[in-house]
This record gives C-alpha cells, structure tokens and sequence, in this order.
C-alpha cells in the first residue's frame, strides 16, 4: 500500500470513530500557565550583515560559566487520543514529504550563479556558533500549556514578543527549526486564539533585508524576486522574503526579521530565596507570516528546537551550551504539576544513576538535519529479542526509513514489519485478559475491569540501541488505559515499510531526555517529573 494512501485510509477511519464517539469522549480539560526566564543582554545578532550572530559586546569579552535555564510544562490531560491519533498521521506525512523534498533538492544540479536568496550547500548557510559576551546564573521560565483541549497532542508555549511585548501562544516542535508568527497584514492566514502581531507596532521590529548574509539561511517562495543591491546601507530597505513547508498543506511565507523577546529571569539568591527580573531577548530572527496555512490548533506560530540553525535551541545555545532536555509529567498526574523543559547543562541529571546515552544520528547520515535520528537495532518484548530484520530500522540512501524521537507526536510508530511482529509478541503473551477485537485504531486491546493489578501480567517492553545502549520503558508508557471502559490498548501504531519510525511524547513520560547536539548523544532517565 502506499504511503499516502496509508495515511488516508487511516485517518478516514479516525474521523469516523471521532464523529461516532463525540459524545462520549470529553478532551476539555483546564490549561494552567507558567513562566519563561532567559538572561537578559541575549543578542543573537550584533550586526545587521553579518552570519555570524555575535554576542560580543565590548564591555565583557570573558567566557563566563554557562547556567541552566528551565521551562513549566502543563501535563497533558487524559482525553481525545483519538484527535492525538489523527494529528499524528498528518504529522508522519508532513515529516515523511520533508524527506522526500530534501532528497528532491539534494538531486537537483545547482546552477553556478544563483540568487543568493535561494537554497546553497549547508556548509555556505549554517550560522556560525556565536560566542556569549555573559551569562547570568538563571532559570528560563516559558509559559506552556497542553494542546489537548485544541484536539492537539503538541505543547504551546505562551511569549511576549515585540516592544511593548504582547502575548502570543506558540507550537513547541522538535521536528522544525524556523520560529514564526502571524503578522497583520495577515493576507492568508488561519483561526488564532487573540489578534495577529502586528510589526508596525512595535519599535523593535527589525527587517533582515535580501542583501544579508543571514537572508540564505532560508528559502525563498517561487518565483524567486531579484535582490537589487543598495545604493547604501540607508537605502537597503528590500526585505527577506522566507517560504517553509511542512510536507502537508501546511506552510507559511513572509518577511524573515528578527525581534525582541521579553522574559523572565529567576536567580537563586542564597540557595533558597529566588529573584526575578523581567529582561529583553534582543535580535531574535523569526518569520514574520503574512500567508499561513495548517492545523496549528489556535496556535499564533510555531517554536522551533530542532537542530537547524535557525531553532530556538541553536540560537540559544551559545548561552546554555549545545543542550537541552525536557521531562514530561504522567499523563495521570494532578492538573497543578508540571512538566520541564530545560536549556543547559542539568547536573542532576548528569548525577542521575540510571541515565543512559545513545548516538544522535547527524552529519551526512541524516537526511533532514532538523530531525533528532536515532538508531535502532532491535526491540524486547517479556524479555525475549523479537526477530526483526536488522535492516527494517535502517537509514537508506535515498532517505527512507530510521527513527526519530519527536516531541510533536503522541504515540509511537514502528515501521512494518517491526509493528507487525511487535504486535503480534504482545498478543501471544497476553493471555490473563480477554480481547477486545472491535476497537478501533489501537490493537491489541484488552478488559482489564476487575482487576487492579493488571500492570503485573502485561510483558515488558523495550528499545536496544545500535550502541549497545537500552531503553526499557513502564507498562503506562506503551499501553493507554481508557475510561470508564476499564479497556487497556498498545499505545503503538505501524507506519509502511518506506517510513519513519517514531518514539512519541507518550512514551517519553516521566524520562528525563535530553538532546546533546554538541556530542551528538540523546540521554533518557527515568525520573518521577514531577519533583524536577
């Protein structure tokens, strides 16, 4: 079956199940806010022309030692896994079409004179690490919120941009690296929660213009607009113009700008008082939407920590490190605990007793070099090796297959024949619990009413690293219990054999993971998220 119709079919049958069970199903749940802290003098960009996005200011050229910053997350409340299930497919293809447009490009012969605004080898557009003039000893607070209420399995995290900041709900997503907002005059642009940021309003706002270097960071909308050069550095007024896709429907294109981000800084004052101060992030660059398309679920933009250059993560890198980890509470968890989202280097993490590394797959081997790659080489379920060819979890030539560990997710996803026999092992060791053969989406499923201690007769489960390295995972972590229904169901799901293999967000439940890009190593903990 191909992919697209995979995806199709799949997606058909959950809108159906969602009509039937609207009624029954309830995903309202209350969304609780919290912080953001980041110190303050943060200039990615020192100079309007230059790649580089100094830090440098000539009051302190030291290297100070790099703090942490940390980030609340509300935990995602029990609800529509169904409407989860949905964005999820939406979300494989849009990563699957990704990799086929790098693949695309990458077989494309590029002319020997090109307008500069258009796609060059990376090694002529990655941003240079930016070297910190100072840091401040501190915790970035972000405002963050569960998307389930929105029919979203994402995470949204609340910012004030511009001068005077105002407030704006935005995507988190690891999958992506451009950071972008709807602007007024928004000419194509979909339902938002609050008004449209508007440029013209606030005196932060700058325009990168077509002549800078940092314009090639991203791509231009066809047709592509000659760039005519300045008269002089006042009369370069001619804006960047920027087009991302997302493999779906889904995509925006405006200006490319940078802005000020107000946040706050909490210090530790002697080890038990905490202070806080509001600071400026200055020179932040972001799209500026003023033609948007997608399911970005009331959402003012999107947040990106993938590993591109442009990601909310690179650019503060330089400040926290090459680092950042998140710790996702369970799913079960009281609505006043939340979830963390940490830039920097945590040393209780590093202290932790059970954390464990795995390679990141990077460099020429990842096709899409936003994407967090992983390799897998086998899985373990009630202890036992399933057999399945090594082959099934490599990354191709020409792009295809791999696994990827995705924030923007919900459940996991294992390529055929992975999910098949994954499945079919779990069936085979059930065997106290009667199935459940008419539920639809999640098979297997099993009638676990009456019986408390259930977890005790479901088989382990298990993830073996190429490395040599494992993840072993709790029974809540790959099976979802439905209520009132007292029905539990494998929260995995197959992809076509040409796809990604995904390990979701529900999966990643109280592990504390971490993404070293810098040694190109994913760490994972299991920790209680709720005392982090």
């Amino acid at each position: 079956m191909k992919f697209n119709n995979f995806l199709f079919l799949l997606i058909f049958i959950t809108s159906v199940f969602r009509f039937h069970a609207h009624v029954t199903l309830n995903p309202n749940s209350s969304s609780l806010l919290t912080g953001i802290q980041i110190p303050h003098n943060f200039n990615p960009d020192s100079s309007s022309s230059s790649l580089d996005c100094d830090f440098t200011s000539p009051e302190n050229s030291q290297t100070p030692t790099k703090p942490s910053v940390k980030l609340h997350l509300k935990r995602r409340s029990p609800g529509s896994f169904i409407d989860s299930a949905v964005n999820d497919l939406t979300r494989i293809q849009t990563l699957h079409k990704r990799i086929l447009e790098k693949k695309t490009r990458n077989s494309v012969k590029k002319p020997e004179k090109t307008d500069h605004r258009t796609i060059k080898p990376k090694q002529e557009v990655e941003a240079q690490p930016p070297q910190p003039a100072e840091t401040y000893a501190g915790k970035l607070m972000g405002t963050l919120k569960s998307g389930v209420t929105l029919g979203s399995g994402e995470y949204f995290m609340d910012v004030f941009i511009g001068t005077p900041p105002k407030h704006y709900s935005l995507i988190l997503d690891t999958g992506s690296d451009l950071n972008w907002i709807q602007c007024t005059p928004c000419y194509d642009c979909f339902e938002q929660t609050g008004p449209h940021y508007d440029p013209k309003q606030s005196s932060s706002y700058k325009n990168i213009s077509c002549n800078d270097r940092r314009c090639s960071l991203v791509t231009s909308p066809d047709p592509v607009k000659p760039c005519k050069k300045p008269e002089s550095e006042l009369s370069d007024t001619q804006s960047c113009p920027y087009f991302y896709w997302y493999g779906d429907s889904s995509n925006t294109t405006g200006d490319f700008a940078t802005e000020t981000f107000t946040v706050n800084l909490t210090t530790n004052v002697d080890g038990r008082k905490m202070r806080h101060q509001e600071v400026k992030v200055e020179n932040v660059m972001f799209g500026c939407g003023h033609w948007n398309r997608g399911l970005f679920h009331g959402a003012a933009g999107l947040l990106g920590l993938g590993r591109g250059p442009l990601s909310f993560a690179s650019q503060l890198q330089s400040l926290y490190d090459h680092s950042f980890s998140y710790c996702l509470v369970d799913r079960n968890s009281n609505s006043s605990v939340s979830s963390k989202l940490i830039f920097g280097e945590d040393k209780d993490l590093l202290k932790h007793p059970e954390l464990n590394f795995t390679s990141l797959i990077g460099g020429n081997e990842a096709p899409v070099d936003v994407f967090y790659y992983v390799h897998v080489k086998s899985v373990v379920v009630a202890g036992k090796v399933l057999d399945i060819p090594e082959k099934t979890w490599d990354l191709t030539a020409d792009g295809y297959g791999g696994t990827i560990i995705d924030s923007g997710t919900t459940l996991s996803y294992f390529a055929d024949p992975a999910y098949n026999i994954i499945k079919k092992s779990f069936m085979e060791n059930i065997k106290r619990f009667p199935l459940v053969d008419d539920f639809p989406i999640l098979e297997p499923c099993y009638n676990v009413s009456g019986i408390p201690d259930y977890k005790n007769d479901l088989p382990s489960f298990g993830i073996v690293f190429n490395d040599g390295a494992v993840w072993n995972f709790p029974v809540e972590n790959y099976f979802i219990k439905l209520e009132p229904e007292e029905i539990v169901c494998l929260a995995v799901l197959g992809t076509p054999r040409s796809a990604l293999s995904i390990i979701g967000n529900y999966q990643q439940q109280n592990f504390h993971i971490m993404y070293d890009t810098k040694k190109s190593r994913l760490g994972y903990a299991p920790t209680r998220c709720a005392d982090v």
